[in-house]
C-alpha cells in the first residue's frame, strides 16, 4: 500500500492533470471552502449509500473518495506552505496525541 503522502501526491496530480484545480488554488479562501464542502459531500454520500442499502462496493468507493479528496486539498495546501508536514507525519502525530487523551474526552452522550 502506497503512505498517504504518495496517495497525496497522486490524488492532487491525477485532480490537477483533470482540470479540478482550473479554477482556483489553495491560497483562494473560497475556492479551499469548496474543496472542503466537496469532502463533506462524499461523507453524505457514504451515509446515503448505507442508508439505501447500495452494497459493499459502493460504500467503498464513497469512502475512497473522502480519502482521495482530502489527499489532494492536504496536497495542495503542502504546496503552497500552508502546512508544513506531510500528511503521514500529521496523521501521526495526531494519534500519538489521541493515545493520552482521557476516554471520550469531553464527548458527551
Amino acid at each position: 500500500m502506497k503512505s498517504l503522502s504518495l496517495l497525496c501526491k497522486d490524488s492532487h496530480e491525477i485532480a490537477t492533470d483533470k482540470g479540478f484545480w482550473d479554477a482556483g488554488d489553495s491560497d483562494d479562501f473560497p475556492f479551499v471552502a469548496y474543496k472542503l464542502a466537496m469532502i463533506h459531500s462524499e461523507v453524505t454520500e457514504v451515509m446515503e449509500a448505507i442508508r439505501k442499502s447500495k452494497g459493499r462496493i459502493e460504500v467503498e468507493d464513497e469512502f475512497a473518495d473522502i480519502i482521495i479528496r482530502v489527499c489532494d486539498l492536504y496536497e495542495a495546501c503542502l504546496e503552497n506552505d500552508i502546512v508544513a508536514r506531510t500528511l503521514d507525519e500529521a496523521v501521526n502525530s495526531k494519534m500519538m496525541i489521541n493515545k493520552t487523551r482521557k476516554k471520550m474526552h469531553g464527548v458527551k452522550g
